[in-house]
């Protein structure tokens, strides 16, 4: 795939697409106690087309039926990621609120502009031993970080990354992307923002490098194989000791796609994952991904036989890109992520 990453190597570097953090982190957090967890929302100012895969066995999510190619709405206005398990979900709450105050939602009145109802999708991480079990995202945090959704955000331990954790290794948030530079795709560009904390490992022990180096290379992330001593107590770390964990995300382009399409661009960018973690899709992880496009960008269709969809040449590539843009958000969110609670960081057992 002839491809590069956008000019941030960011899933914002999708034109109409905008992050947002807010998160609470003592600096004394422990597995038990402090503050530690927080929540993203992706952005979607004037509405994207969306669908949604959901894998794992134990997935926490809100309106993933309405993400149903078949169902009615055909829009959603933002996403939340947030850590919390199913209590974190009442941070949509305050995701709809700032839209419904900005006039964002589905307008539902012609005679009254203010009434929309906005469509906030969700999914959660398990993240509740980490930092006091009490304390987790609600309405407020998701108001906040709906405003103050940027085109630049923070990776690593921030947002829903606070409290993730990969496998022995702290997890976080990452993000990358690609612009496609020929085909029919030629000038489209894909991102991916994944939220790291699954029971399976990130990180291959016989060399000390990522999983997610292997489609491009440890070159490509300025990395190298590890000492016997860095891999000596990378090894040494206990296992993941939580029967919850997750790894979310969302995939975006600004192609225009219609719902099937968005579906097949979801389904497509697991294959992302399962090359970044191992195992994935556990029945210990409820690994859920959506995909939106913004239609920012109008792609002609090719001459393909009636029996095929137009865009299917050009969904094709987008597909492809997408799973290698989350294998790289992955490694991202594990390279960027720093210690808490006790959780060692890849950046502290194998420096560069």
């Amino acid at each position: 795939m002839h491809s590069t990453p956008g000019a941030g190597n960011s899933i914002t570097d999708v034109a109409g697409v905008l992050v947002g953090h807010h998160q609470t982190l003592d600096a004394d957090a422990t597995l038990g106690t402090g503050a530690a967890t927080g929540c993203t929302v992706v952005r979607l100012p004037g509405g994207a087309t969306a669908s949604v895969d959901v894998r794992g066995g134990g997935p926490g999510t809100r309106e993933t039926d309405l993400l149903d190619p078949a169902n009615t709405v055909r829009q959603i206005h933002a996403v939340l990621l947030t850590g919390g398990s199913a209590y974190g979900l009442s941070a949509a709450d305050g995701v709809m609120r700032w839209l419904e105050e900005h006039g964002e939602g589905i307008p539902m009145d012609p005679a009254d502009a203010s009434r929309v109802v906005p469509i906030v999708p969700g999914a959660v991480i398990f993240d509740l031993p980490v930092g006091d079990w009490g304390i987790r995202p609600g309405a407020d945090f998701g108001y906040r970080a709906a405003a103050a959704a940027d085109t630049e955000f923070a990776r690593g331990t921030a947002g829903a990354g606070v409290g993730a954790q990969a496998g022995a290794l702290k997890g976080g948030i990452g993000s990358a992307s690609v612009v496609l530079g020929e085909g029919p795709g030629a000038g489209i560009t894909v991102g991916a923002l994944i939220v790291a904390n699954p029971v399976g490992s990130v990180v291959d022990p016989r060399t000390g490098l990522p999983w997610g180096v292997g489609t491009d290379g440890p070159e490509f992330f300025g990395l190298r194989a590890a000492t016997p001593t860095e891999l000596a107590a990378f090894t040494a770390l206990p296992g993941k000791s939580t029967v919850l964990n997750t790894t979310i995300g969302v995939i975006a382009t600004d192609a225009a796609l219609d719902p099937v399409a968005c579906r097949r661009l979801a389904t497509t960018a697991h294959d992302g994952l399962a090359r970044a973690i191992r195992p994935v899709h556990s029945p210990l992880d409820g690994d859920t991904l959506f995909a939106v496009a913004t239609g920012a960008v109008e792609v002609a269709p090719l001459p393909l036989p009636a029996a095929f969809p137009p865009d299917l040449l050009l969904l094709d590539q987008l597909c492809t890109a997408a799973a290698v843009v989350v294998e790289r958000a992955v490694v991202d969110a594990v390279r960027s992520a720093t210690s808490i609670a006790g959780i060692p960081a890849y950046r502290d057992l194998f420096p560069r």
